[in-house]
């Protein structure tokens, strides 16, 4: 187990049992990323504060999530950004450990960041998660999107296949069944949530064999959703460690009784095979076609962003400083694939500034006037600085009719 999926799985289990057994979507992942992005400001008893919320050491956390933001992968489109109404010097040492990645620039307004929530998933989310107001200090975000086809694409099947004991058998017209090939089912037994239902089905890889997998898992109706989710996020690192061999959890058909249950029918027939002792085992699944949308308030103590806004406000001398953080996330389930996104977003406020006077001016290029363009290089090197392109600007053309609006 590397060391960042055992804390994941404490903050998974934490926002999941806030969520409850409502029908929701979450992103724990982009949660403890922008969490861990603050860990660096922190000192005393909010380090320690963080450390809790973490599972991990707050500087530890910081490079594991710079090492994750640095390269991501293939199938998830990752962003973060950090937005400031007025740089303070006193951020400059922790800014300089964000990502080289992360966006830096002015405080947008609530359409700006409404837009970049949009950009940064691919339009699956049209919102972003926390306002701002006139006394917000800061806005540290980020973005994770995916959007995958399966491998080999469900087969349907009537909605009474999920069983008569099912509300939903009745509810629904067509569901999916596995294909002959391609996607992994068994069952399996688990310490915490019994004998459980297991169903794989992997993503196309791309060119570099980089792929997703979405693995669903069911319990007895009466066990609890904490208890399920927990033992799912097990068995589906378990999966992807060992995607071409054994089956995490494996539980023989050959040691339950045939029947019917609400997780399984369980039949024996007579068939051909060359299996050890003659005992074939096979599985296939039916399961319905799903889609969540959810927000979750991440201002409780459990998350740790309460700790983030006492680091950050200890370096601007701020005591107790205000502050809002949640995550907008959704997801969808469906015969040829699977896709979902999550923006978390932090914001951090302050009392108003003193009243003071602005002047602000409106520059207007109404008349000839020179565009030059030049290449940069942080390094120093012999493009930096190097004018590449020059015009004269005199004979302006009409804004194309389709880009007006």
């Amino acid at each position: 187990m590397t060391p960042l999926r055992a804390p994941l799985a404490r903050y998974a289990e934490r926002l999941h049992r806030a969520a409850g057994d409502t029908h929701h979507v979450a992103s724990p992942l982009g949660a403890w990323l922008l969490l861990a992005l603050t860990g660096p400001a922190a000192t005393g008893d909010a380090r320690a504060a963080l450390a809790e919320a973490l599972g991990a050491d707050p500087g530890d956390a910081a490079a594991e999530a710079r090492a994750l933001l640095a390269a991501p992968h293939p199938m998830v489109a990752a962003a973060t950004a950090l937005w400031e109404r007025t740089p303070a010097a006193e951020l400059a040492a922790w800014r300089a450990t964000l990502p080289e990645a992360t966006e830096r620039g002015p405080l947008p307004d609530q359409a700006a960041l409404d837009a970049w929530a949009r950009e940064r998933t691919g339009g699956l989310i049209d919102r972003f998660p926390v306002d701002v107001a006139p006394d917000t200090l800061l806005v540290l975000a980020s973005a994770l999107a995916t959007r995958v086809s399966w491998a080999d694409p469900f087969d349907t099947a009537p909605g009474t296949e999920l069983g008569a004991g099912s509300a939903w058998s009745s509810r629904l017209r067509w569901v999916l069944r596995t294909p002959p090939f391609g996607h992994r089912c068994w069952l399996a037994a688990t310490d915490r949530a019994g004998d459980v239902g297991v169903h794989a089905s992997p993503a196309r890889t791309g060119d570099d064999g980089a792929g997703m997998l979405v693995v669903s898992v069911a319990a007895a109706p009466e066990v609890p959703a904490a208890d399920v989710l927990a033992v799912a996020q097990e068995l589906a690192s378990a999966a992807a460690l060992s995607p071409g061999g054994s089956l995490p959890g494996h539980l023989s058909l050959f040691d339950l009784p045939l029947g019917e249950t609400p997780m399984w029918t369980l039949r024996e027939e007579p068939v051909n095979t060359f299996a050890p002792g003659g005992r074939e085992e096979r599985a296939t699944a039916v399961l319905p076609c799903w889609s969540a949308t959810s927000r979750h308030d991440l201002t409780p103590p459990g998350f740790g962003f309460d700790a983030a806004a006492r680091a950050l406000g200890g370096l601007l001398g701020l005591t107790g400083p205000g502050f809002d953080a949640a995550q907008s996330a959704v997801a969808r389930f469906g015969r040829y694939g699977f896709e979902a996104a999550a923006v978390t977003a932090f914001g951090m406020v302050a009392g108003l500034p003193p009243e003071g006077v602005a002047r602000v001016a409106e520059l207007r290029f109404g008349h000839p006037y020179a565009v030059v363009a030049v290449t940069t290089d942080p390094a120093g090197g012999p493009w930096h600085a190097l004018p590449v392109y020059s015009a004269w600007v005199a004979d302006p053309e009409e804004l194309p009719a389709d880009e007006a609006g």
